[in-house]
């Protein structure tokens, strides 16, 4: 029973953690976005793909080239997913059935956080797989020449972003995993590693270094 109630709290607690640095996250990308990774990268994003569109018989393999590489990363991380989805479900099958047998030894709540690391895997799977979807429409229309249409570079910069998004969120569902994968071993574990999964998402996330000026110095000791 006091297991059970530590779950009840320190559960909740973590997740609570969890979502609310992704609220604090998503505000910050959208009110200051120069002071976040993700911000950073979409804007020069949109600058490499109006640079690679401006001469497409020039860039165009490049181009090809950094998109193919993106499609291999998201399908990695899908094939990733789908595996351990069907490594999770075939866990549920058996334990469902040796709860059945005897349940003194195995609760319910265990089923429970098996699903709940199913989902997280289903959910990084739909994304990776939406993430190629949007990768492909960009590699196809890289090629087309800015000059065919004025909105053009600014449709496939979109569609890059999209692959892009949805690839990082796809990243952070694997993260959000290990927190549930220590909730198998108790709430206290899943508990510090949600609040170890925030620090260190912030130190990845979070840059306030652009747009400044290097100063001589700093220059020189880099060359």
């Amino acid at each position: 029973m006091e297991g059970h109630t530590l779950d009840l709290v320190l559960v909740p607690l973590g997740i609570f953690s969890m979502v609310s640095y992704h609220a604090w996250l998503l505000r910050r990308i959208t009110t200051h976005p120069t002071t976040t990774v993700i911000g950073i990268n979409t804007i020069n994003r949109r600058i490499w793909m109006k640079t690679m569109m401006e001469d497409p018989a020039k860039n165009g393999v490049l181009a090809v080239q950094t998109l193919r590489n993106s499609i291999m990363a998201s399908t990695v991380l899908a094939s990733t997913a789908i595996a351990l989805s069907s490594l999770i479900a075939a866990m549920m099958t058996g334990c469902g059935a040796y709860t059945a047998r005897s349940r003194h030894l195995v609760g319910d709540l265990y089923s429970v956080k098996l699903f709940a690391i199913l989902l997280c895997f289903l959910l990084a799977f739909l994304l990776n797989v939406q993430s190629i979807r949007f990768y492909s429409h960009a590699s196809l229309l890289v090629n087309v020449p800015v000059k065919s249409h004025r909105c053009a570079a600014e449709y496939v910069a979109r569609a890059l972003d999209r692959g892009s998004l949805f690839w990082s969120l796809g990243l952070r569902a694997f993260y959000v995993s290990f927190p549930l994968f220590l909730w198998v071993f108790g709430p206290v574990a899943m508990l510090c590693c949600c609040i170890v999964l925030v620090i260190l998402l912030y130190s990845l996330d979070v840059y306030s270094g652009w747009g400044m000026e290097t100063p001589p110095d700093e220059e020189t000791a880099v060359l």
